[in-house]
């Protein structure tokens, strides 16, 4: 079976496969100010036969080009809020040591739940709260502390079970800190940055990437981040929460599956 599945990861339809889903992961990645793994995970385990930690390391390191080019997208129109991104990294590369840590300790299943709970209530106070593309974010001693518990909290998930940043980070910047929608994704793809990197360095260690993919699916999303950004920045913000909204009902399902399956296996 292992042969099989290192045989799918090449060959042309392959590195075809991984050009489409680094060009969607990509469009995704600037519309939303998410690292595209929501994507990109799911796709390499089903398209590709890929073992589930290498598509995660995959995935990661796939982010940090990705990422990059939605940072300078955002930044060309001033939606990046630099030190706040910068304090929400060095919490979630924290936070990540300790999700790891505590992993082996911790209920999948109730995990997966309580983060769909999280999910649908985000998914409600979307269709309610509507930032202004006006407000600036003010960083002070409080807001501050705010941002390194939000860090933590999402380090924490994401090495529990593998949620990427933007999904919790944007509509927390959106919704408790009353950060513009761009300036929420921007301050989220550069957040990601460093904790991608540090990532993708301890998995090049255990072995968990599978690097020429990796490289693939990120120089093709790289050709449509700019592309997402620049369509977020079109839209309207009632209508970018709604597409949004309906992304994050999409991770919700894929999650909700997952729990249905541990709780099948335990």
């Amino acid at each position: 079976m292992d042969e099989v599945a290192a045989g799918l990861r090449r060959g042309p339809r392959a590195y075809a496969a991984f050009i489409g889903i680094g060009l969607l992961a990509g469009l995704l990645s600037g519309l939303f100010g998410v690292g595209g793994g929501t994507v990109i995970v799911p796709l390499l385990v089903l398209l590709l036969q890929f073992d589930q930690r290498i598509a995660a390391g995959t995935s990661l390191a796939a982010i940090v080009p990705t990422a990059s080019v939605g940072v300078i997208s955002y930044a060309i129109s001033g939606s990046v809020a630099w030190i706040p991104a910068l304090i929400l990294a060095a919490g979630a590369v924290v936070g990540a040591q300790i999700g790891t840590r505590l992993l082996p300790r911790i209920s999948q299943t109730a995990l997966r739940w309580g983060f769909v709970g999280f999910l649908v209530l985000v998914i409600i106070t979307l269709f309610v709260v509507i930032p202004s593309r006006d407000a600036t974010f003010d960083l002070t001693l409080l807001t501050g502390l705010a941002l390194v518990g939000v860090g933590l909290g999402t380090g924490v998930l994401a090495g529990l079970i593998g949620v990427g940043g933007g999904v919790i980070v944007v509509p927390v910047l959106m919704l408790a800190f009353g950060t513009s929608d761009l300036v929420a994704k921007g301050t989220s793809l550069l957040m990601m940055i460093p904790t991608a990197v540090s990532g993708t360095i301890g998995n090049l260690r255990t072995r968990n990437v599978d690097l020429p993919a990796a490289a693939f699916i990120g120089v093709s999303a790289c050709t449509t981040t700019a592309l997402g950004a620049w369509i977020a920045t079109l839209i309207d913000p009632t209508v970018g929460n709604i597409l949004f909204a309906a992304y994050l009902v999409v991770i919700a399902v894929q999650m909700a599956l997952k729990a249905v399956r541990g709780r099948r296996k335990g």
